[in-house]
């Protein structure tokens, strides 16, 4: 594994708030892992997740396509 970057088995960060991990989890997303390579639009088109949940994310090692 490269250092920063989240293992599949990664949670989510309590960082990210309640709405939005509600909304990553309904859409299918319960681990970082699970969010890498997903299109930064379809995640901002989610219900509760915004510009702030996609800079965590980021912080977080996850790389999300533009």
């Amino acid at each position: 594994m490269i250092s920063g970057m989240p293992t599949s088995s990664t949670p989510l960060p309590s960082a990210l708030g309640r709405p939005a991990i509600r909304a990553f989890e309904a859409a299918g997303f319960r681990t970082l892992g699970d969010l890498e390579g997903t299109s930064e639009q379809v995640l901002l088109d989610l219900h509760g997740v915004g510009p702030r949940a996609i800079k965590i994310l980021r912080e977080q090692g996850v790389s999300l396509r533009s």
